[in-house]
């Protein structure tokens, strides 16, 4: 007989995980490959590495890969940006941000998907049935996070403005425990973070970010990489092999999700929801012209609320090279399994 765990315990192990470092990371594993090449790749729980190596897209290498573990983009960026990683995966705000930060930073490839998995989430209990009653709540929120912008651009749909609810700036693992003890309202945030809450029954979503926000994920690489030929081999070999682990996850998403799982802690049924809300949607796209416009829109709310210091032209922050055929980032659709 399968035990139903208590609604603490069932949370507890993605919280210690998952859990903000204030930009500590810690050492991963490494990827042993042929030749002298190291790739520095930053990574989060259950990520690049853990979806690579699923889909057997860690074999036969022609370079090494060490790992380093972050809890979230803004601090694996600031690795990035300090020449200790070469590469890494975060969402759609983290590079904002730190192109507002004048990070040397670079986007060279980019996965367009759904937001269903960025949610509002409210308790159960909550009286709350439609955004704008967020009115004069409190939300808690990662500052520079994806969930920070689906925030924004929900509250706006809903005629309100971050002036109207009372923001708290919580990490994960601080914000999960402030929402699941009622000191807070809502709660913006990401998968698996929304497929935990909903399959331990502790909350539901009042809006997502499906539509709202533009579902565009990234690897950001460090511009003193790219510039070594050999490194930028290297990090092509490596995007296109990512870009076929994503695809496998189309045709395989049980046995994703049951890696997933083991790497994150999560109970596999929270895996599996998280992985059909959001892995299964992912498709690689260009890094265009339609997705640094999209890009300069979050920016330009960042700036005019005052949370960047300075005006951002996010195409001085982009590397088109590793684009191939890809489709544009505004008419990817999901591709044929095979």
């Amino acid at each position: 007989m399968r035990r139903r765990l208590a609604p603490a315990a069932l949370l507890l192990p993605l919280a210690l995980l998952l859990t903000a470092c204030g930009g500590n990371a810690s050492a991963g594993t490494d990827t042993d490959g042929k030749g002298s090449l190291t790739l520095n790749v930053g990574d989060q729980k259950g990520g690049s590495e853990a979806i690579l190596r699923a889909a057997g897209e860690l074999d036969n290498l022609d370079y090494k890969i060490k790992w380093s573990t972050f809890s979230s983009g803004p601090p694996l960026l600031e690795a990035v940006n300090a020449k200790a990683v070469d590469i890494g995966g975060v969402g759609n705000t983290p590079p904002v941000f730190a192109a507002g930060a004048a990070s040397k930073i670079t986007v060279v490839a980019a996965w367009h998907g759904t937001s269903k998995g960025d949610a509002v989430l409210v308790p159960n209990d909550s009286k709350l049935t439609d955004p704008a009653q967020l009115k004069g709540k409190s939300i808690a929120v990662a500052q520079g996070s994806s969930a920070n912008y689906q925030l924004v651009a929900s509250l706006k749909k809903a005629g309100l403005g971050l002036a109207d609810v009372k923001v708290k700036y919580l990490q994960p693992a601080d914000a999960l425990a402030a929402f699941t003890s009622g000191k807070v309202d809502a709660w913006a945030v990401w998968d698996p973070y929304t497929s935990q809450i909903l399959q331990a029954k502790q909350g539901r979503v009042l809006p997502t970010g499906d539509g709202v926000t533009n579902g565009l994920t990234f690897q950001v690489a460090a511009p003193g990489a790219l510039k070594d030929k050999k490194k930028a081999e290297a990090i092509k070999d490596y995007l296109e092999r990512l870009r076929r682990a994503y695809k496998w996850v189309y045709s395989h998403e049980p046995e994703w999700a049951k890696v997933w799982a083991k790497e994150t802690g999560l109970p596999e049924d929270v895996a599996l929801a998280a992985v059909k809300r959001t892995y299964t949607t992912r498709v690689a796209v260009a890094v265009d012209r339609q997705l640094i416009a999209s890009e300069q829109e979050i920016a330009d709310t960042f700036t005019s609320l005052k949370l960047i210091p300075r005006k951002v032209d996010f195409g001085n922050f982009v590397d088109t090279r590793f684009n191939g055929e890809l489709p544009a980032s505004t008419s990817a659709s999901r591709p044929s399994e095979d």
